[in-house]
């Protein structure tokens, strides 16, 4: 190769290098589970225990990361001129020589044209299974079973609401007008009978306990941050808690309602409640008193199977946790002992999973989605939902492996990045934790009962 050619070859080169060496974009934003390793914060230093470690971090959970990245704000000025304003430099150009610029288009490859929805596999499917829940609906009485069976893999929006209430065995599977009437006409007498005297009651503190709760329970939709559905959502909890004094009121059960009551309103709403901001107040009073009964009553039928969950010293909550420490020791060992062999305890992460159901794990959209699995399973909020935590806990083992110390292990678990997460990513932890449950359910030595012994 002549001398000329090899130095023009070594410059592309270098050029090459030198360009690609900045070519990937650097993103800034938070993200969950990961923490700053300043000097102030405090994690140059391994704590020694979970009480350190708490005192040393904020709850991850205030960290807002944006869905996608936002590029610095582009503006015109009085000049006529472009400018783009990042880390305190003002570039300036003329729109004269911006439009003036030749731009060689690139290969016709990158631009598609949209996809016809006609001719889309998964608007397909859609038409199809909700051709099939039309036929199940359509019945006299409705089968529950074939119901449950289709009801597994997902509902489609516009079936939710009545499958919900069929699945809750709330709404009967023949003609149910007079039932349902029945039954929101006494929801509305427990309200007379105990709501308006709540001030007066013995249960007053309570009451004082939920009026604290109610205004945290999902910050980032809109709707529960508006004062007609925090006062509908404190009625709820606070009839509920008075009809059953066993468990009375306990941190979580305000959370188990949100659910019921978005999935119900969707009915009376064109826009998507969970995304866009929706006036509560703009529905007619007697609407909103239905969804109200209604979201109380089916509450109270998925509470009816894990009620132990809320008793005095949560006995059902921690035999839950024993259970997917012995699950998670048999199914996978090396991530058990991963977890363990750092210090960090199944208490520490799975105790908000089993109380709240993973409603602060997950997205409300797509928890939405699992409560369809959950519904339609035979004890799926009692039962399933551990086949489901262990399935979780394995979907992150990757990330898990890769976090060296008890706070990367522990922050990293406590606050996983589902943020995106949708209906797919749902199917497919449901279908693990049934592989799970049905690879787990014979073997002799599964799921030990756990309860604490005692001396005689």
């Amino acid at each position: 190769m002549p001398v000329r050619l090899k130095t023009m070859c070594a410059k592309k080169l270098d050029g090459f290098q030198s360009s690609n060496s900045s070519f990937w974009r650097q993103s800034s934003g938070a993200i969950p589970g990961r923490v700053n390793q300043t000097k102030s914060s405090g994690f140059g230093a391994a704590a020694h225990s979970f009480q350190d470690f708490q005192e040393s971090v904020s709850d991850a959970w205030d960290i807002e990361e944006p869905i996608t990245p936002t590029s610095a704000p582009v503006k015109e000025s009085k000049e006529g001129t472009v400018s783009k304003e990042k880390d305190g430099i003002t570039p300036t150009h003329s729109l004269s020589q911006i439009q003036s610029r030749q731009v060689t288009p690139r290969l016709n490859l990158i631009r598609r044209s949209p996809p016809n929805p006609a001719q889309s596999p998964d608007l397909e499917k859609e038409k199809t299974k909700c051709a099939k829940f039309e036929k199940v609906l359509s019945g006299s009485p409705v089968s529950i079973a074939e119901l449950e069976k289709l009801s597994w893999s997902g509902v489609p929006q516009p079936y939710r609401t009545r499958v919900w209430k069929m699945l809750c065995g709330y709404l009967p599977a023949g003609k149910s007008d007079l039932v349902l009437q029945r039954k929101r006409e006494e929801y509305i007498g427990y309200v007379n009978q105990y709501f308006n005297n709540k001030e007066e009651d013995i249960h007053k503190d309570t009451f004082r306990q939920i009026s604290i709760d109610v205004p945290r329970m999902s910050p980032l939709v809109t709707l529960f941050q508006q004062k007609p559905v925090q006062e509908m959502v404190e009625r709820i909890l606070y009839i509920w808690a008075i009809r059953h004094p066993a468990s009375g009121y306990v941190q979580g059960i305000n959370d188990l309602v949100t659910p019921f009551l978005m999935v119900f309103l969707q009915d009376y709403v064109d826009t998507d409640v969970t995304r866009v901001h929706f006036q509560f107040d703009e529905l007619e009073e007697q609407v909103r008193k239905d969804i109200e009964a209604d979201a109380f009553w089916c509450m109270t039928k998925v509470l009816e199977g894990i009620q132990d969950n809320y008793t005095f010293a949560q006995p059902g909550i921690q035999v839950k946790i024993r259970q997917l420490e012995e699950l998670l020791k048999r199914v996978d060992q090396d991530l058990h002992n991963h977890i363990v062999g750092h210090d960090v305890q199944y208490l520490q992460f799975s105790f908000r999973w089993m109380n709240n159901l993973l409603l602060r794990e997950l997205p409300l959209t797509a928890t939405i989605r699992l409560w369809d699995t959950y519904l339609a399973e035979t004890e799926g909020f009692s039962k399933f939902h551990l086949y489901v935590c262990a399935a979780f806990l394995i979907r992150w083992k990757v990330d898990l492996m890769n976090k060296k110390d008890f706070q990367g292990i522990l922050l990293f678990i406590q606050n996983v990045p589902t943020a995106k997460w949708n209906d797919k990513d749902i199917s497919l932890l449901v279908a693990e934790a049934y592989r799970l449950k049905y690879t787990f359910a014979d073997a002799p030595n599964h799921l030990p009962d756990c309860r604490i012994k005692t001396s005689m």
